[in-house]
């Protein structure tokens, strides 16, 4: 999960997302609780220098609303997500880190009107190019427009 790292390009929100990404999946695979990833995040990665580079700054309070967000509203989220598998494909089966990314980025759709859906979408696909070569980013792409298009005509 290492394999991506936020550049000083990289805008805060951007930053944020990606290390909400690398959170979630942190907290899938060790078993580690939401504050006590939020809380390792904001005293040891985040405006760190790493090998001699200060990563870039990251939007800190909008990185533990999604953490703590997409883990309150997991249940109704993944149930969001899983309507648009195919039919007999589990989430579970969905590696590890793409289910980071779909996690957080349909919390984003749900649960945060003022973060335009083109953008919040776009986001995550370039997270996923940053984790995959293959056919992932394109399913990101395609099961967050369809979270995001349900929203729109849900309300």
């Amino acid at each position: 999960m290492s394999n991506a790292s936020p550049g000083p390009a990289r805008q805060p929100r951007s930053v944020a997302r990606l290390a909400a990404v690398q959170a979630l999946y942190q907290m899938e695979v060790s078993g580690i609780g939401a504050e006590a990833v939020v809380r390792e995040f904001r005293e040891h990665r985040f405006d760190r220098d790493i090998e001699g580079a200060t990563l870039a700054s990251a939007d800190e309070d909008f990185f533990a609303i999604l953490v703590r967000g997409t883990v309150a509203a997991q249940v109704e989220i993944d149930a969001a997500i899983t309507q648009r598998l195919a039919a007999g494909w589990p989430l579970r089966r969905i590696d590890a880190t793409a289910r980071a990314i779909l996690r957080s980025g349909a919390y984003e759709l749900t649960h945060m009107p003022d973060v335009p859906r083109e953008v919040a979408i776009d986001e995550y696909v370039e997270i996923a190019k940053s984790f995959f070569a293959g056919p992932e980013p394109a399913f990101i792409n395609g099961v967050l427009d369809a979270i995001a298009r349900s929203q729109r005509s849900d309300g």
